[in-house]
């Protein structure tokens, strides 16, 4: 099964590479872009991915808040089955990014340095939460 993926980041270059990158990773497909918090919380609604790798930092609206509202606003859905399973990429390694996304609702947290080696496996545990999250 294609993990469907919204890739958030206010740097336009950082973005367009992990999008390369998805795209050319077998089993993914990237659905959308969004470029700051509010985009992302407007793509999420519209487009439903499975996965969303949101930068922390943004512009208008940090990746934290707009973690919050896109899982709240899934929950009050109706039908719309499981929320998005969010992994937020930071370039900063601090405890306190960490434990405010992991209190917000993201399932994971992916340092810049270590994107490449920790993203794909990172994806894939996410959707396979997300399969069984489906059959409850």
């Amino acid at each position: 099964m294609t993990i469907r993926v919204l890739v958030v980041d206010d740097q336009y270059l950082i973005r367009a590479g992990i999008v390369g990158l998805l795209r050319a990773t077998d089993g993914m497909t990237v659905v959308g872009e969004a470029g700051d918090g509010e985009e992302a919380v407007a793509e999420a609604a519209r487009l439903r991915p499975d996965v969303i790798l949101m930068d922390i930092r943004m512009p208008r609206m940090n990746g934290i808040d707009a973690a919050q509202r896109i899982l709240a606003d899934a929950d009050a859905a109706e039908g719309a089955g499981p929320p998005p399973r969010i992994l937020m990429l930071t370039t900063f390694d601090l405890d306190e990014y960490v434990y405010r996304a992991l209190r917000a609702g993201a399932c994971g947290f992916i340092l810049r340095t270590r994107a490449r080696s920790d993203c794909s496996p990172r994806w894939r545990r996410s959707r396979a939460a997300t399969r069984s999250s489906r059959r409850a």
